[in-house]
């Protein structure tokens, strides 16, 4: 039997992934800032939620569509926009885009992505979605959107939570740093692992190909990769650069890190399509709630006037189906898909997304709820707990 058919859930890919990656590459992906409080949350949080079945319902037709960002998609779970993907498997982006593809679903690129905006448009005619930062050189902003428009990407969406970036511990013990320094144990442990070794030395060199020309140009002044990529990160951001943005793009445009009401207000005031409630999984400040804590609150907040994602912990399709109780229209993953691409390429991003539809399309008919549309918060019921003072 293939490891991946032992695989039953997301954790199970997770524990598959780790056996297979290199220590940096796999605490790269699995960790958070400081002391990780807000990335174990994330997921922990669902807990605190229960659902509320009806029952003697007629569920033999179980429709999981939705509709996000002007796009039909399948089942309401989108793939997130993740940094440099083929450190996890040489086929990175490639593979990813190709598992959402068949999944139904929309796949978003990062900037900082080692597979180029033309060449995942080459390869998926799914839908997708561009990540982008409003950088320091504007120019460079208005060349990626230029891009995006040129490749047929359906909607851009701004991560506003990365100013400057997150305190990630682990990546200063494993050598994960930018550029990386690698410890006498992070290369051992990497040429312990010669399945990794061999995909990447066979492949060509790994690089953030949508700012090659600009690194490229770096190089030859003696500037560096680091040093160009942190300099683009600009902490002086404000609404106006987003409202530029949203004008420039003039189609679906989503915010992504919002993590309270009145930023969600501010986004639908700007004219966003959408916000995607982040906390960058946990990966940026450390200590903020998790986003299904935020969820009913920015919902009332907001309403209908712009389209709720929910991004962070979601490893279950039960924590689908709390998310869009509570009014979220679709959700968001990151590390689910990742753990599926360490664990087994393309198929392990296929397994991964398979575990979570199957497993929402089940909890779907057990809640008696036939559509999406129909789960509302009277499917929820929240465990409280009396504190007493001592």
């Amino acid at each position: 039997m293939s490891p991946l058919n032992r695989c039953h859930n997301i954790l199970d890919l997770r524990k598959l992934a780790k056996k297979r990656l290199p220590a940096p590459m796999f605490h790269y992906l699995d960790g958070g800032s400081d002391d990780e409080q807000s990335l174990r949350n994330n997921s922990d949080a669902f807990n605190a939620y229960h659902l509320l079945p009806r029952t003697l319902v007629d569920v033999s037709q179980v429709d999981l569509s939705t509709e996000i960002l002007g796009q039909k998609i399948d089942w309401p779970v989108i793939l997130a926009p993740t940094g440099m993907s083929r450190l996890f498997h040489y086929r990175g982006e490639r593979a990813v885009a190709a598992a959402a593809q068949r999944a139904g679903t929309l796949y978003s690129l990062s900037t900082l992505s080692t597979t180029s905006i033309e060449d995942v448009a080459a390869l998926s005619a799914g839908p997708k979605m561009f990540q982008i930062y409003v950088h320091r050189d504007r120019g460079l902003t208005r060349e990626l959107m230029d891009r995006c428009r040129a490749a047929r990407f359906n909607a851009l969406c701004l991560t506003v939570d990365v100013p400057v970036a997150g305190n990630r511990e682990r990546d200063f013990y494993t050598g994960m740093s930018m550029p990386p320094r690698f410890t006498i144990k992070s290369l051992i442990d990497i040429a312990l692992h010669p399945r990794w070794v061999w995909g990447h030395l066979t492949q060509p060199k790994l690089e953030l190909a949508n700012l090659r020309a600009h690194l490229d140009a770096a190089a030859s002044t003696g500037g560096s990769v680091a040093e160009y990529v942190s300099q683009q990160f600009d902490p002086s951001v404000t609404w106006k650069d987003a409202e530029w943005m949203i004008s420039e793009w003039d189609g679906p445009f989503a915010i992504k890190g919002i993590l309270c009401a009145d930023d969600a207000e501010r986004a639908a005031d700007a004219g966003a399509s959408a916000i995607i409630i982040s906390n960058h999984g946990g990966r940026q400040l450390d200590s903020v709630p998790a986003p299904i804590d935020l969820l009913a609150e920015i919902k009332n907040a907001v309403g209908d006037r712009l389209e709720i994602i929910l991004d962070g912990g979601v490893r279950r399709g039960t924590h689908v189906l709390k998310a869009l109780a509570q009014g979220a229209n679709a959700c968001m993953i990151g590390r689910a898909y990742l753990y599926g691409l360490g664990a087994g390429g393309e198929a392990g991003v296929d397994h991964a997304l398979g575990i979570l539809r199957e497993e929402l399309e089940r909890g779907m008919a057990l809640m008696g709820c036939t559509t999406v549309a129909q789960l509302t918060p009277q499917h929820l019921s929240r465990t409280r707990h009396d504190v007493s003072l001592l």
